[in-house]
């Protein structure tokens, strides 16, 4: 079986995916450089594992990681709009500056309520970096802590995607690129 099979479309090849993460790896080097403590890069378990892994070693700066774990997709394509922590962070973040690094923005549901969860245990400011943002999808609003930023790496159409750690069913993560998944292979 070939996983390229089951792809629709690319619609970002792995040089694209990894000159953007450089991109995003270089504006947050300088929007942090004259933070006084090092940041905090909580990358948002599974799907973010491969583009985390791939920014925070082109981060030119001291920093710490960590990660935590949300659900709100299940087997499924679509969210179920109420995700739940099922990992919590081992590091304290009381007083950091936090950069929560997620694959996917899509309803907003998980990432309003991992903001809220970091700014309860009293982050001082929650920034956020996700590789693809799906605004069309968006049914909760974005609100960053203190001044936190949204680092964005593509706005993505309204595609089912899989690849670079985005998956169905726990499969198409070890993608190299961002596809779209034939919907014969989810439907």
């Amino acid at each position: 079986m070939s996983l390229d099979s089951h792809i629709e479309k690319v619609l970002w090849t792995q040089d694209q995916t990894l000159d953007r993460v450089t991109q995003l790896a270089s504006q947050i080097t300088r929007d942090f450089k004259s933070v006084p403590d090092p940041p905090l890069f909580v990358g948002v378990a599974t799907g973010a594992l491969f583009f985390f892994a791939d920014l925070v070693r082109r981060i030119q700066l001291p920093l710490s990681v960590d990660l935590v774990r949300a659900q709100s997709y299940g087997s499924g394509t679509l969210s179920n709009g109420a995700p739940s922590i099922s990992l919590d962070l081992k590091l304290d973040v009381k007083g950091k500056h936090v950069v929560l690094v997620e694959d996917i923005v899509d309803t907003g549901c998980t990432l309003s309520c991992l903001i809220a969860h970091l700014e309860a245990k009293g982050a001082s400011s929650v920034s956020i970096c996700a590789f693809l943002d799906k605004p069309s999808r968006r049914k909760v609003p974005i609100k960053l802590v203190g001044d936190g930023k949204f680092y964005k790496g593509f706005e993505c159409p309204d595609y089912f995607v899989v690849g670079y750690g985005m998956d169905f069913a726990e499969l198409y993560r070890n993608l190299p690129y961002i596809g779209v998944l034939k919907p014969e292979h989810y439907k």
